[in-house]
């Protein structure tokens, strides 16, 4: 399986099975759940190839299709077990139907997804528990995702994966109806996964593309399934428009790159003009929702010349819009930009101090304040915040853009 080229440092080695395992882990454990019907064990083999790999690749080397060889170990591995507990013809429907290779199947990560957001399960267990088993993210990433604790995290996992063993939740694509029970939190799923990947939260990366390629992938899924649910086109429109803007977020030294200074001729615009065509779909069915005003939102930054020439009175419609259908103190805090651009920055911070209590950890709460603090003259307040977004946030691209400003803020001081 292993190729003959010289393994390298065991540190490179390890360094390269983290970045396959975050790459696979969704499509391995979607792959064992339906084989063994159980999360835990499911979770439990891809955890076993991956110390395998890392007991075997630092001196035999990498194999050529590293994603393929976790997936042939833990299919194995699994296959030993079934075995071992006698249920080898009971399984054989599932045996025949197990991938070989590492190629993304199109239904069984859905239908995963779908699974661990049964109305039985709490909400917030729902995605958790998504976002643990079929995406691979950790437990520390995904509660900071959600601004909680990870211990609280962790339960809600265990309680989740408790609960579909107890309640004999079973691993299958739902029924039309249930599809629409369950669509909010599953949209909700990718809109996290995309989230991660452009801002990460764990590991040494500023961001993670594969993350950013998967969520569009499963909402091109989603929309695909549900030709006449116009928040799925909405999400994954979305994405694009975010995703379209990719090319000018970094700059050449991994810097991030705030919007108002970004090239926008580097922006993709086929998958602006691709956005804007669902955006314009879902339109026509005539059901407007959050992820469809949020499109709408991206979609008036994309069309914009420039950072100026911004249509900031239509912006600040659309977030009204958006706030009539969810009140969300993420949307008021952004909401709070566009005010900053059309009534100025004192009103702008004035209802962001507002949002003390509820986004008091969250980075880019203290960050948003310092920009306008910082627009107000008061240097040493928005140094202060500036610290304190530094402290919150993990994400590389994000520490390095905040001490930059700090920087600048103590050579001009």
């Amino acid at each position: 399986m292993s190729s003959s080229a010289d393994p390298g440092s065991a540190g490179a080695t390890r360094s390269l099975i983290e970045r396959v395992f975050r790459e696979e882990a969704g499509r391995l454990t979607a792959s064992l759940v339906r084989l063994l019907g159980d999360f835990d064990q499911a979770e439990e083999m891809v955890s076993e190839a991956v110390a395998e790999a890392l007991q075997r690749w630092p001196s035999a080397g990498p194999p050529k299709r590293p994603g393929a060889w976790l997936l042939t170990c833990a299919r194995n591995k699994a296959l030993d077990r079934i075995r071992r507990e006698g249920r080898f013809q009971d399984k054989l429907p599932q045996i025949a139907a197990l991938p070989t290779s590492a190629e993304r199947e199109p239904d069984d990560r859905l239908r995963l997804i779908f699974t661990c957001c049964h109305p039985a399960l709490d909400p917030e267990a729902q995605v958790a528990l998504t976002l643990r088993a079929v995406v691979g993210l950790t437990t520390a990433e995904i509660a900071r995702a959600f601004l909680i604790p990870e211990a609280t995290l962790a339960k809600r996992v265990t309680r989740a994966k408790q609960k579909i063993a107890t309640a004999g939740i079973p691993y299958r694509a739902p029924e039309p109806d249930e599809r629409s029970e369950r669509l909010p939190q599953v949209m909700r799923v990718i809109y996290l996964v995309f989230n991660e990947g452009c801002f990460t939260t764990g590991g040494g990366l500023g961001v993670r593309r594969e993350l950013i390629d998967d969520a569009e992938w499963l909402a091109a899924l989603l929309a695909g399934s549900l030709p006449q649910e116009p928040e799925p086109l909405g999400l994954l429109a979305l994405i694009r428009l975010h995703a379209a803007r990719w090319p000018a977020r970094l700059d050449r030294s991994g810097q991030l790159v705030p919007l108002a200074d970004q090239d926008r001729s580097l922006w993709d615009a086929q998958r602006i003009r691709s956005a804007t065509a669902l955006i314009e779909r879902a339109a026509a069915l005539g059901r407007p929702g959050p992820y469809q005003i949020e499109a709408a939102i991206a979609a008036l930054h994309c069309e914009a010349p420039s950072w100026k020439a911004t249509d900031w009175p239509q912006l600040l419609r659309l977030y009204d819009m958006l706030l009539a259908v969810g009140l969300s103190p993420v949307v008021c805090l952004n909401r709070a930009v566009v005010v900053s651009h059309t009534d100025g920055p004192a009103a702008a911070l004035a209802q962001v101090d507002d949002l003390a209590d509820q986004l008091g950890r969250y980075h880019l709460f203290h960050a948003t304040r310092a920009s306008f603090l910082r627009d107000l003259g008061r240097i040493d307040e928005a140094a202060h915040a500036d610290q304190r977004a530094l402290h919150l946030t993990t994400n590389p691209a994000e520490r390095s853009l905040l001490t930059a400003r700090l920087r600048a803020a103590g050579d001009t001081a």
